[in-house]
C-alpha cells in the first residue's frame, strides 16, 4: 500500500514537473524563433516539435539497443508506430477540448484555428508520404518468401532525405514572428535582463535547454513509473509500447499544444502536432527500418492505416472545407478508441 502511494506520487510529481516544463519551453521557443528570425511555422514544426520529440524517441533507442532481442524489437517498434498514432489521434482529440474550453472561457474568439494552410497541408502530405512508406516496408516484412531488408535500408534513406528537405523548406517560411506577441520571457521576469543582444539570446537559450532537460526528465520519471504499475498488473509488452509509453512521453506536444491552443497561437500548437508527427515518422521509423526486421503485426500495421486515416481527415478539412474547427479535431481523436478496441481485442495474439 505505502509502494503503491510513493508510486502514485511520484507520477503527480513528474506531471507537475512536464506541465511546469512545457509552459517555460512554450515561452522560450517563440522567444527563440523571433531571435532567429523564423516563421511560426518553423518556430512550431521545427525548433517545437523536435524539441518535444526527444522523449519519445529515446524509448524505442534504448528498447532496440539495449532491450532484449526479442521483446526491445517489440517494444522499440511499438513505440515507433505509437508516437505518430498518438499525435494523430488523442493530441488532436485533446487539442479540439482545448479550442472549445478556450471559446467558452473567452480566451478565443473563433473555434476554427487561424493556420497557415499552405504549411499545414505541407506538414501533412510529408507525414502522409513517409508513413505509407512505413506500411509498405510492413506489408512486405509480413512475407517469408523474399528478403526484402535492401527494401527496407533504401526506405530509411529516403526518410531521412525527405525529412532534411523539410527542415529546409519550413525554415524559409516567412511569416516572421513579432517580439510584440510573444510574451515577457520568464527568465527577464527573474533576473530582469532583457532578451536582446548576444547577452539575451544566451538567455533565451539557457531557458530553453533547462525547461527541455526539465521535460526529459520528467517524461522520463513518468514513463517508468507507469512501466513499473504496468508490470505489476500484468499490462502485456504490446500494450505497454503502444498505449501506456507513448501517452506518457506524447505529454510534452500535448501540453504544448493546449497552451498555444489556449492563447489562440493556433500556428504553433498546431504546428506542434504535425512537425512532430512529420519527424516521428521520418527518423524514428528510419532506425527501426535499419536496425531491426521490421516484421509487423497486424496491431502495428492497423495503427499505421488509422494515424493514416486520421491526418487524411485533417488535410481534408484544411485542403477542401477551408478551415480546421474543434469538431473537425474531435472525429479525428475518435479513431484512437477504434484502436484500442482492436488493440485489447488481438493485441496479445
Amino acid at each position: 500500500m505505502a509502494l503503491e502511494a510513493i508510486s502514485i506520487f511520484t507520477l503527480i510529481a513528474a506531471l507537475v514537473l512536464i506541465l511546469i516544463s512545457c509552459e517555460i519551453f512554450t515561452n522560450g521557443i517563440e522567444w527563440l524563433g523571433c531571435r532567429l528570425g523564423l516563421a511560426e511555422s518553423a518556430t512550431g514544426s521545427v525548433l517545437a516539435a523536435v524539441g518535444t520529440a526527444l522523449p519519445e524517441t529515446m524509448v524505442p533507442i534504448m528498447a532496440i539497443f539495449f532491450g532484449s532481442e526479442a521483446e526491445g524489437e517489440e517494444i522499440g517498434e511499438g513505440a515507433i508506430l505509437g508516437a505518430p498514432f498518438m499525435l494523430g489521434t488523442l493530441a488532436m482529440f485533446i487539442g479540439g477540448i482545448a479550442v472549445l474550453l478556450a471559446y467558452r472561457r473567452g480566451r478565443r474568439t473563433d473555434v476554427n484555428l487561424t493556420l497557415d494552410k499552405v504549411h499545414v497541408i505541407r506538414d501533412l502530405r510529408y507525414f502522409m508520404l513517409a508513413y505509407t512508406l512505413a506500411l509498405i516496408a510492413g506489408l512486405w516484412g509480413m512475407q517469408s518468401s523474399l528478403d526484402l531488408h535492401g527494401g527496407n535500408y533504401a526506405i530509411a534513406v529516403i526518410l531521412l532525405a525527405a525529412y532534411v528537405m523539410y527542415v529546409r523548406r519550413t525554415l524559409k517560411d516567412e511569416t516572421l514572428i513579432k517580439e510584440s506577441s510573444c510574451p515577457t520571457l520568464h527568465l527577464t521576469r527573474l533576473t530582469g535582463m532583457p532578451p536582446t543582444g548576444k547577452l539575451g539570446l544566451a538567455l533565451i537559450s539557457f531557458q530553453v535547454l533547462a525547461s527541455l532537460a526539465g521535460i526529459v526528465a520528467g517524461a522520463k520519471v513518468f514513463v517508468d513509473g507507469v512501466e513499473t504499475v504496468s508490470v505489476e498488473i500484468g499490462v502485456p509488452a504490446m500494450i505497454l509500447a503502444f498505449l501506456v509509453a507513448p501517452i506518457a512521453t506524447e505529454l510534452p506536444e500535448k501540453f504544448n499544444s493546449f497552451i498555444w491552443y489556449w492563447r489562440s497561437k493556433d500556428v504553433l500548437a498546431l504546428g506542434n502536432i504535425t512537425g512532430a508527427m512529420v519527424f516521428q515518422s521520418s527518423i524514428p521509423v528510419s532506425i527501426g527500418l535499419l536496425f531491426t526486421s521490421w516484421e509487423l503485426a497486424p496491431v502495428n500495421i492497423a495503427s499505421i492505416v488509422i494515424a493514416l486515416a486520421a491526418s487524411a481527415w485533417i488535410y481534408y478539412c484544411v485542403r477542401y472545407k477551408g478551415y480546421v474547427s474543434w469538431k473537425c479535431m474531435i472525429a479525428s481523436g475518435s479513431l484512437y478508441v477504434t484502436y484500442i478496441i482492436l488493440l485489447l481485442a488481438f493485441g496479445h495474439t
